[in-house]
Parts: structure tokens; C-alpha cells; sequence
């Protein structure tokens, strides 16, 4: 007799084609954003419950940006609720002539389903959605519950998706849970528990401006700006206050090596430190002129253990020696670093089925870009992340592996079944 997680593990396997056109019809209902119409794409979201007799919840506080909902008790008594968490939107389309399959043509090559948001995150969301189909099958032999949100406007800070769900939904929300899991691209080779915080402001540089041959009368804003540049890089040489434990933890060589493989050499280093990019300056309009204004905008990642306070404090002091200069923060778009414990019981479960699964055991990291699970960590839930390679995310000629898409069902949905489910199999193996 087989065990649940060898019958699921072989539906999945049979549903294999099935699968993959959900995701292919997904990713060619195109829902860039901005501006951030996903009515097509959650659509096919909704279609494909329904087809699986799951009927969901439409909440939309938009109506070009449904959020899809649903949820179900286990009937073994009470129990963890675990929150599937996955968004519909994607990143924006640039430039769509220069893509050789096309942008939204769900193409499959026999290893690769290609269109932008294969990876950020619709191969993520697609298999959550499968995942909480086939528990939902098993549902009177589970305990606790579990929730499906499929949100929209994560890519624009998510006022209408997660955080309208989690502020509009009750008290405690109907959709906060006691545990979440994300498909979010990091790897199959990590799970995440953490992620950096965003401080984005607006500078503006004011001066007298003169002719250009007038430099006496005014140096031009543009070169005060580019001279202040200069200056806020040395931010990155501030260190986060970070526990003992979970900096021997970021700083070992098991953590760093799997950083550098998924996210490029050098992410071990920048996980540990903060970050400024700088957006386009604006400022003057003709070469003859010394510029009286010029604007930027400043993109400083924060990393766990630094406080944005810091960082202002510090550029504070900058300012001093450039009276020319003034900040805005941009506070819509700022968030803090965040993070929760990696020994929790649900992360082990993943940790366990990705082993099984892939033949890779998963380590622990922290992000480097924001994802929807802050809002739960802000709220003192547990949130992980575990999604395909983030190779190629947002970049032209997007594209997801076919086995990644796979066996990212297969631990979604092994690893709430073994932290949920009570079969006497499961439980005996």
C-alpha cells in the first residue's frame, strides 16, 4: 500500500503535462506591472481551481487587481494554519521585439517554459496553487488548515495585495495564519528566511545657477550631486548589529558558498552589508548652462540588524559639509529588513522533501530583494521562501526550468503534508 506522500508524489508525476499547460496559459495571460492589470492572469488562476473543484474568493480593492483566495480545514481536529503565498503580477516588459520567443508566449522548449514572469513568480504561484489543490484532495486526513493568496501589486509595494489582505480581513486576519510559505525565486538549493529592507529617497541639490563660464558664481548642481554620490557610498562601510549565532551562522562557509552559486560571486559579502544604487539624475537643460537644480533618487538596501535610523544618521552628517542638499524619504517604498527563526517545524519539512526531492539539501539564507513575506514577519509570522533559480528574473528572454517547476510542487506540497497531515503510513515512515 502506498504511503500519501508516495501517492502524491505520483499524481504529481502523472499530471506532469498538466501541470506545465497551467503554467504556459499563466505566464501568456500577461499582467506586467505597472500598470498592473492581472484580471487575465488570475483568471486562469481561478479556472484552474475551479477545474479542481475548489471554488474560490475574489477580494479585489482594485478591479484591474483581483487577489484570489481560498482556504480549507484538515478534519483531524486543530492544528498550525499554513498560508500559501504566492503574487500574479510581474516585472514590466522592455523592449519587446528583441525577445525571440516573444515575451507572453509560454513557449516550451522540452526544458524551459519562457515569457516574462516564469520565474518572478508565476512557476512560484502556479505551484502553490497545485500544491493546495492536492492537499485540499486530502484534507479529512489533515489537521490544522490551510490558505491559498494569490495576490496581486507585490511588484508595487503591495498596498492592494498581501498587506490589503492582512489590514482588511479581520482581526486576527482570516489569511495571516501561523506560518507561510512562498515560492519567491531563491534556488532549490535554498530556503529563505529573511530578506534585506529598502530605504529609497529622493535627493534634490538647489543652487544659484549662472552661464556656464560663470563657474565663480555657482558651482552646478550637477556637480555637487555627483560630489555627494561619492559620499553616500560610504554607507556600504557601516555593519549591521546582528545576534551572535545568526552572524557565525551568515558568515560560514556552507551559507556563503550557496549564496555565491545561486545569486553570483560576491552575495555572501553584500548580505552582510547595506547597499546604495543610484537612480537617474535629473538637472539642466542646455551644456552652456551651470544647472540650479538637480534631483536623484538613492536605492539603499538594508541589511538584517541595520536600522534605517542608521543610515539617516549617517547621511545627516554628509549633508552638513552640502547645505545645497535635501533629502525626501520615500516612505511608500521603504521597508525594514526582516526575518524570522530557520529552525522552524515547517522549514525542516522542506528542507526535507527539497532533500528528497532534488537530491540537494537546502540551506538557510537571507534575500537580497524584498518579497510579500515581509509583511507576515512584521506581523511575527514565520515566512520561507522556496522557489526556482532566480536566474534570468526580470531580464529579456525570461525563461523557468520544466524539473524546477516540478519538484517545486512536490515540496510545496510534501512539506505541508508532512507538517500537517496524520496518516498512520506517513507517520510510521
Amino acid at each position: 500500500m502506498l504511503s500519501i506522500a508516495q501517492e502524491l508524489l505520483s499524481e504529481i508525476d502523472r499530471h506532469r503535462a498538466h501541470y506545465v499547460t497551467f503554467l504556459q496559459d499563466f505566464i501568456r495571460a500577461a499582467s506586467p506591472n505597472p500598470p498592473g492589470d492581472t484580471t487575465a492572469a488570475a483568471k486562469v488562476i481561478k479556472d484552474f481551481l475551479l477545474s479542481e473543484n475548489v471554488k474560490p474568493d475574489i477580494v479585489e480593492p482594485l478591479a484591474h487587481a483581483p487577489n484570489i483566495v481560498a482556504d480549507f480545514d484538515g478534519g483531524q481536529g486543530p492544528g498550525p494554519r499554513v498560508v500559501l503565498n504566492g503574487h500574479i503580477d510581474t516585472f514590466p516588459v522592455e523592449k519587446p521585439e528583441e525577445w525571440d520567443k516573444g515575451p507572453f508566449s509560454g513557449h516550451n522548449d522540452g526544458e524551459s517554459i519562457h515569457g516574462r514572469g516564469g520565474v518572478d513568480m508565476k512557476a512560484g504561484t502556479a505551484a502553490l496553487v497545485i500544491a493546495f489543490t492536492l492537499l485540499m484532495k486530502r484534507a479529512s486526513m489533515m489537521t490544522g488548515s490551510v490558505a491559498l493568496t494569490a495576490v496581486s501589486d507585490e511588484e508595487t509595494g503591495g498596498k492592494w495585495g498581501t498587506r490589503y489582505l492582512l489590514e482588511h480581513s479581520g482581526t486576527p486576519s482570516r489569511w495571516a495564519g501561523d506560518v507561510v510559505l512562498n515560492g519567491e525565486p531563491g534556488g532549490l538549493q535554498s530556503i529563505r528566511f529573511g530578506e534585506k529592507g529598502t530605504l529609497r529617497m529622493t535627493f534634490v541639490v538647489k543652487t544659484p545657477g549662472a552661464n556656464g563660464a560663470y563657474k565663480h558664481v555657482s558651482r552646478g548642481a550637477n556637480i555637487i550631486a555627483s560630489k555627494l554620490i561619492i559620499k553616500l557610498l560610504e554607507i556600504e562601510h557601516l555593519r549591521p548589529e546582528l545576534p551572535d549565532e545568526l552572524r557565525r551562522y551568515l558568515g560560514s562557509e556552507d551559507v556563503r558558498k550557496v549564496a555565491d552559486d545561486i545569486m553570483g560571486s560576491g552575495a555572501a559579502d553584500i548580505l552582510l552589508q547595506p547597499t546604495v544604487n543610484i537612480g537617474t539624475m535629473h538637472g539642466g537643460v542646455k551644456v552652456n548652462v551651470i544647472p540650479e537644480q538637480c534631483v536623484f533618487e538613492a536605492d539603499i538596501r538594508l541589511p538584517i540588524g541595520m536600522a534605517a535610523r542608521v543610515v539617516l544618521d549617517r547621511i545627516d552628517e554628509i549633508l552638513k559639509d552640502v547645505p545645497e542638499a535635501s533629502y525626501e524619504v520615500q516612505t511608500a517604498a521603504s521597508n525594514p529588513a526582516n526575518y524570522c527563526t530557520y529552525d522552524h517545524l515547517l522549514a525542516k519539512s522542506i528542507t526535507k522533501w527539497a532533500e528528497q526531492v532534488t537530491g540537494q539539501r537546502p540551506v538557510q539564507l537571507a534575500g537580497l530583494g524584498g518579497t510579500d513575506c515581509k509583511f507576515y514577519r512584521y506581523a511575527g509570522i514565520p515566512a520561507y521562501v522556496y522557489g526556482p533559480s532566480p536566474q534570468g528574473m526580470g531580464a529579456q528572454g525570461e525563461k523557468v526550468s520544466i524539473d524546477e517547476f516540478i519538484s517545486l510542487i512536490k515540496v510545496h506540497t510534501l512539506a505541508v503534508w508532512d507538517y500537517l497531515g496524520t496518516s498512520q503510513e506517513d507517520q510510521a515512515a
